[in-house]
């Protein structure tokens, strides 16, 4: 059962990992660790979500706490029911990204609270291996709920759009059909691979591999479309694509949402600290304070709460809201976007262009034996610049910076690189790539 505990989640594949019965633990599990008494329970359409369902929802019931089944939902979605309903957690039955042959769980307390490694999952891992439980006085209920309606309606809340744009979204065969359905009527929907399907026959659901991404940049200039859309698995992440067809870089979508959100009044916003400087200037020439945060969903939802900020995003494709309970909502990133374009009436590329101002490597990773030493070198060799360590090291100089940052699973160190000229970019990435590589 280890192997399936994770820094983030539960994953791993079905059954020979996580199946019916390790589901039951885990949900015994859970509810000791949180005292739970009402939890809310999404899924996504993969072939063995139900079967996990129905043991995780037992064993919650087994150990008196009642379910809110929501049936076929988004993550975001989850997220919004945890929180409209006043429940004391959620689960959501998913592996996200992951091939059709994987599954798991994302584990929350009430307000949408993630349960990461460093807070819970490992305790949870714990009380399932020992099953240390005791019977309580009453079994709980399950009882149904569907949340789409109402999820709908919130999105539409925010929605300031003069026109309907025309947007390729490409489904993945995956939850982004419930992440978007109390919109789509706002746009004019061109669909791709929108049949449910948990085998994902038409590509990997994962827009951070840019080649899955081919297709609808090619759709998108075949039909002149404003922008388009890319859901993964469990429609918590999102990769956009210009009316060109190129790809917006998630750093620089996150400067575009800023806009819009600003656009509002000034308000605290958060930055993956592997974003671009044009994403902190743009923040601060729209009115906005911003602040560098860390990378992972549980620190940042964590660093939200704490700055009381009203959006994050993150490189990955994540992007956090204050209103869906600190937590993903692309629907709201969709939404915002489609604001952006009418309210500044110029096509998607003509506002991303003062943005691509600098030079980037994007992360780069590199296997390594011993991560300590390689660090302090970098730490000794660049101690001349603004340097910090808020993520593993980042040093900041006039022209350049650099982060350089350990992977939370594998022997790896990431680096990313800045400059204001692709040249010196290059020269600092190879320099610093010699001392990781070496």
């Amino acid at each position: 059962m280890s192997g399936i505990f994770k820094a983030y989640d539960i994953r791993g594949v079905y059954p020979a990992d996580i199946n019916a019965d390790i589901a039951y633990a885990i949900g015994r599990a859970y509810i000791v660790f949180t005292g739970a008494k009402k939890v809310v329970i999404g899924r996504d359409m993969r072939p063995h979500s139900q079967q996990l369902f129905d043991g995780i929802s037992k064993g919650i019931t087994d150990q008196g706490a009642d379910v809110i089944d929501l049936g076929l939902s988004s993550t975001p979605q989850s997220y919004f029911a945890n929180g409209t309903l006043k429940s004391d957690g959620s689960v959501m039955i998913t592996a996200s990204h992951n091939p059709g042959e994987w599954n798991g769980f994302k584990l929350c307390k009430a307000d949408a609270v993630p349960i990461s490694g460093a807070t819970g999952i490992m305790d949870i891992q714990e009380i399932a291996e020992k099953r240390a439980w005791s019977e309580p006085e009453k079994k709980g209920v399950v009882s149904t709920y569907d949340i789409t309606g109402e999820y709908g309606q919130f999105l539409r809340s925010f929605a300031k759009l003069d026109r309907k744009l025309k947007v390729v979204v490409d489904y993945a065969n995956a939850m982004g059909l419930y992440e978007i359905a109390g919109i789509k009527d706002l746009f004019e929907i061109v669909p791709m691979y929108d049949v449910m399907d948990g085998t994902f026959p038409n590509h990997e659901a994962n827009p951070l591999k840019l080649d899955t991404l081919d297709a609808i940049r090619a759709k998108v200039k075949e039909v002149k479309a404003d922008f388009g859309a890319a859901f993964d698995g469990d429609a918590d992440r999102c990769g956009f694509i210009d009316d060109e067809g190129e790809i917006i870089p998630m750093d620089l979508f996150t400067a575009l949402i800023a806009q819009d959100i600003l656009s509002r009044g000034p308000a605290t916003i958060l930055y993956d600290l592997r974003s671009s400087r044009a994403v902190k200037e743009c923040i601060e020439e729209n009115g906005g304070k911003a602040i560098q945060c860390r990378v992972g969903h549980a620190f940042i939802k964590n660093q939200m709460r704490e700055n009381d900020a009203v959006f994050a995003g993150e490189l990955s494709g994540h992007y956090y809201f204050k209103q869906n309970f600190t937590a993903e909502s692309q629907g709201l990133a969709m939404i915002m976007l489609a604001n952006l374009i009418c309210a500044k009436n110029c096509p998607l590329h003509e506002l991303i262009a003062p943005l691509k101002k600098y030079f980037s490597s994007g992360e780069i990773n590199s296997k390594v034996a011993d991560v300590a030493p390689i660090l302090a070198e970098i730490k000794a060799k660049y101690a001349d610049g603004h340097m910090f360590e808020l993520d593993g090291i980042s040093s900041e100089y006039s022209d350049w910076w650099f982060n350089v940052r350990s992977s939370n699973t594998e022997p790896l160190l990431r680096l990313i690189v800045e400059a204001d000229t692709k040249e010196l970019m290059e020269a600092k990435r190879d320099e610093l790539l010699a001392i990781i590589r070496k």
